[in-house]
């Protein structure tokens, strides 16, 4: 079987520079930046809207790929769970979800509030919310 071909469509910008910045998850986030899109996907972005909470996959260029146990949220309290039964950044597809809502939109920049990701993460897909 060949290996799947990621393309990535574009690039985060905020003011999140480390990891301990980053609030632990979209949801408790008040966080805004610009989603840049690269101009091969700009016609992609046709139909987005003002006002509009879109799902972005980002692919976690900094997380650990080779653990696959954690404590869910750093808190050892918990006990070591496996990472898919977490949230956790750490996987061997560091692939995230965040539903991010639309502030403003200005060609190939998306304004965005409800950030939990590093200033440079790059962004693998944007989808619609149910």
């Amino acid at each position: 079987m060949k290996p799947p071909v990621l393309q990535l469509i574009g690039v985060l910008h905020c003011d999140i520079a480390t990891l301990a910045d980053a609030p632990k998850n979209f949801d408790v986030s008040a966080k805004v930046g610009t989603l840049e899109i690269f101009p091969a996907y700009q016609a992609g972005l046709d139909g987005i809207t003002v006002g509009q909470t879109i799902v972005v996959l980002f692919w976690l260029h900094r997380s650990s790929r080779d653990q696959l146990q954690v404590y869910p949220r750093g808190d050892r309290s918990r006990g070591l769970r496996g990472v898919f039964a977490t949230r956790s950044p750490v996987r061997p597809n560091p692939i995230a979800i965040s539903e991010l809502a639309v502030l403003a939109i200005d060609g190939c920049r998306l304004l965005v509030s409800g950030l939990d990701m590093i200033d440079g993460t790059p962004i693998i897909d944007i989808k619609k919310k149910i």
